[in-house]
């Protein structure tokens, strides 16, 4: 079950397009810092989504109800690294994790972004959903305060993989905030799934974009 009212929002026009026909370089600033991101036209991660501007917009925004200062973040399917980067600079530990084939350009563009800064230098891993999730993040070893998720539900065949590594993750104090587009019938039964799982609450909305930003913990007995 959803609770909550969530506030209203627009997404901020907070970049400069640079246009080249096959890279495109887009400046974002958040946090006070500039943040260049290589896009890549050959994957799905590999662009900046709206749900990733509107949790970056969201975090920057609401430090003190969100404070990620020495918090251990983890993001899944992280992209191009923007949010990564937005929360390394609010001063969280953030692994970063995504598919094989996104991490070479979601490497270069957290390097490029974090190496001149005095803050703890985001870890960048691979993740497949729900594979090998007790190899290589052991419970015994790895707790995260939030994990961040942006876009990751669209149409594809892996909805039941990725709420599985939801679940994996979000232990009794980890806070779970997932921005998405809703575009699809699938993204709101994924919703439904989730609330029936998790305490669930909209904490934002985005009408002009068809985001929605959710906050999930889990249910404690």
């Amino acid at each position: 079950s959803l609770t909550g009212s969530p506030v209203t929002l627009k997404i901020l026009q907070n970049w400069v397009p640079r246009v080249s026909h096959y890279f495109d370089k887009e400046h974002y600033t958040y946090v006070g810092h500039q943040i260049v991101i290589q896009e890549s036209i050959e994957h799905f991660g590999a662009v900046v989504w709206p749900g990733a501007l509107a949790l970056s917009q969201y975090l920057e925004s609401n430090q003190e109800q969100f404070n990620l200062k020495d918090k251990k973040v983890l993001e899944i399917g992280a992209g191009t690294g923007l949010l990564s980067i937005v929360a390394c600079i609010l001063g969280a530990h953030v692994t970063a994790t995504d598919l094989p084939e996104v991490l070479e350009n979601l490497s270069y563009n957290i390097s490029r972004n974090t190496q001149d800064m005095n803050m703890n230098k985001p870890e960048v891993r691979k993740l497949v959903w729900g594979e090998g999730l007790n190899e290589d993040f052991p419970v015994s070893t790895y707790h995260y305060d939030f994990i961040l998720a942006t876009d990751v539900v669209y149409h594809h065949a892996d909805l039941d993989s990725l709420l599985a590594t939801m679940v994996y993750f979000c232990k009794p104090g980890t806070i779970l905030l997932w921005a998405n587009k809703f575009r699809f019938s699938t993204d709101y039964e994924f919703l439904e799934k989730l609330s029936n799982i998790f305490n669930t609450t909209i904490l934002a909305e985005f009408p002009e974009s068809n985001v929605k930003l959710l906050k999930a913990t889990v249910r404690e007995n």
